[in-house]
């Protein structure tokens, strides 16, 4: 049999298999996959963020988390797409600072399919009652069979147009 022949049957045979194999979100309880469930966690992100708490803020990111910055650069006017260290994210929560890190979210936006999880929302990042900046974060979650862990963390900043004092 030629070449392409065995490939496009191999193909069939796996769009037919595959979703077989693949685990139904059945398994869990429809309230352990519903956006709700994907809230607790944002909100406990930032709850955490908020008490210097870097436990809190831990448990709910994944061992494999990205964060991630999108801004134009100050000096060049050229977008940047800055990846930053989850590990030293962690720490400077846990580290002992003089003002609140208040992060304020709104406008927040859940799409659930299975354990796969997006979130959407804009905020305002203040140091205590100081607004430092503001922008969008862009949230990636999954679920893996017991609790909702964050995969990705992408935020724009700007320090104008903020719409909040």
């Amino acid at each position: 049999m030629p070449s392409i022949f065995r490939a496009i049957l191999t193909l069939g045979m796996l769009a037919l298999v595959a979703p077989a194999a693949a685990q139904p979100s059945a398994d869990l309880p429809p309230s352990d996959l519903s956006p709700e469930g994907v809230r607790v966690v944002i909100d406990q992100l930032f709850d955490g963020m908020r008490a210097g708490d870097s436990t809190m803020v831990r448990q709910t990111l994944h061992p494999a988390a990205r964060l991630q910055s999108a801004f134009v650069h100050a000096e060049t006017g050229e977008p940047v797409l800055s990846t930053g260290s989850v590990d030293r994210f962690v720490e400077a929560v846990g580290t002992p600072h003089d003002e609140v890190w208040d992060e304020k979210i709104w406008d927040v936006e859940i799409a659930v399919d299975g354990h796969l999880a997006q979130a959407w929302m804009n905020y305002a990042f203040f140091l205590g009652e100081t607004l430092s900046h503001c922008g969008v974060n862009a949230l990636h979650l999954f679920h893996d069979g017991a609790v909702w862990k964050i995969t990705q963390i992408t935020d724009t900043r700007r320090r104008t147009g903020c719409g909040v004092e």
